[in-house]
């Protein structure tokens, strides 16, 4: 598992599961002679995504930031039009940490998509269950709203089988919210109308998780946006304020779905990358 010490935080990225996604949908208008120079895709137009949640570790507390593919809950259909290769073993992880599901105090949600959120529940003698039971689980209000409301689009991402058990749990914040002070989540919209970006904060330094607005290290370009997103002018805007805030302010950028980089610190231009934490592949 890859580690990073970060102050009096410890981010442990945790091995969620992997899907491959059609590179044109992941890259929206961006002709693929553009895009496919910055990352890999596979013979069937392909790229490789991790759902690898972080484990957080700060003032005593155990933090997800994000939840995995969970394991169990996909169709052999599922599968095949998904490109899922491997599904989570955060559970298995956790043990190898000295720690349990039932140890996870809280779970940040960026939103509450199929790849991000379907390891919140799990099978458990033919009922689903919550998968970390003692966890209070944070997520913007427009968000958990939609959740349980998709509309004709959202209906493919938004599973009942992820929110139902786990209800009880959520909390909802509307524009931002701050946690132990050092954790701030803050709504976007865009690449869902409830998506929320992350922002951890030590002494001058901060790391910023822009989740699905930048899944990748190769989504830094503003316009770069996934045909996936609901509200693409939006997250162009977003990701306009924010990436020029992170590269002014030598934030570090970590990821998600990113298939060799944990995380990334660019120069201020954003043209040449400053330090790293690779993925260790396996």
């Amino acid at each position: 598992m890859d580690t990073y010490k970060f102050h009096e935080m410890t981010l442990t990225w945790l091995k969620g599961g992997t899907t491959h996604m059609d590179g044109g949908a992941m890259f929206g208008v961006v002709p693929k002679p553009l895009w496919e120079k910055k990352y890999p895709v596979n013979e069937k137009n392909q790229i490789e995504l991790p759902s690898d949640p972080i484990l957080i570790q700060h003032k005593g507390k155990n933090i997800l930031l994000e939840a995995g593919l969970g394991f169990g809950k996909f169709s052999d259909k599922q599968i095949r039009n998904y490109g899922i290769t491997d599904e989570s073993v955060v559970d298995d992880n956790l043990v190898e940490l000295g720690l349990l599901a039932e140890d996870v105090d809280i779970i940040l949600m960026t939103h509450l998509h199929f790849d991000h959120a379907c390891g919140l529940t799990k099978w458990v003698n033919g009922e689903l269950v919550s998968s970390f039971p003692n966890a209070s689980i944070y997520v913007s209000e427009v968000e958990w709203n939609e959740m349980k409301n998709p509309n004709v689009r959202s209906s493919n991402t938004y599973w009942k089988e992820n929110w139902e058990p786990i209800q009880s749990q959520v909390i909802t914040f509307k524009d931002s919210i701050k946690l132990l002070e050092d954790i701030e989540m803050i709504h976007t919209g865009g690449h869902s109308d409830g998506h929320s970006i992350v922002l951890l904060k030590q002494k001058d330094e901060t790391i910023i998780h822009m989740a699905d607005l930048m899944p990748t290290h190769a989504h830094q370009n503003p316009l770069w946006v996934l045909a996936y997103d609901d509200y693409p002018m939006t997250s162009v805007f977003a990701k306009q304020k924010w990436v020029n805030e992170a590269l002014q302010n030598n934030y570090w950028f970590s990821f998600y779905h990113d298939a060799y980089h944990r995380m990334i610190k660019w120069s201020t231009d954003g043209k040449e990358v400053v330090e790293k934490l690779e993925r260790t592949r396996s």
